[in-house]
């Protein structure tokens, strides 16, 4: 994958970004991914992401990494997760690549949450991670390129960073 190509085309999308793009990559594991969601959570912040966003940007970027780490390297040796991160006026742009396998049918899972009409003991330990992402984020694109998946989750927001 040309990743330097592939990230100023990306970073070209959002046209009233900010110079510092943020960026991350980690090995897909489930300690590094919580360490990797932690530190970028705190850049974002540091770099002005209005505080009403905050909590909806680390859950859905949790649920997103945690399904790379889950599913995406599932019997297979784990490889590095990266993260672009772009925070515009109004947006956040994220950009979630790795090398494991791709999607069911290549495309983003359906999000309807899981069947909750039942017995406390019955219901699902999973299920509800897309349908959270659906809710949190403004858009969510998915496209398998060049033996990688690319996730893009985009969070709108009317206050100024």
């Amino acid at each position: 994958m040309a990743r330097t190509e592939d990230r100023q085309e990306w970073i070209a999308v959002g046209s009233n970004c900010k110079h510092d793009c943020l960026d991350l990559s980690f090995p897909a594991t489930q300690a590094r991914a919580s360490d990797g969601i932690a530190t970028l959570s705190a850049r974002l912040a540091a770099h002005g992401l209005p505080e009403s966003k905050a909590d909806d940007v680390k859950i859905a970027l949790a649920e997103a990494i945690n399904n790379v780490v889950e599913h995406a390297y599932a019997g297979i040796a784990p490889a590095e997760v990266q993260i672009d991160c772009c925070l515009c006026k109004d947006k956040l742009e994220i950009r979630i690549t790795d090398t494991g396998s791709p999607m069911p049918d290549m495309r983003l899972p359906g999000g309807a949450p899981a069947p909750v009409d039942t017995r406390l003991q019955d219901l699902p330990e999973g299920g509800f991670g897309w349908h959270l992402i659906r809710q949190l984020a403004s858009d969510i694109r998915y496209e398998r390129r060049d033996d990688g998946n690319l996730l893009w989750l985009q969070f709108d927001f009317n206050e100024l960073p």
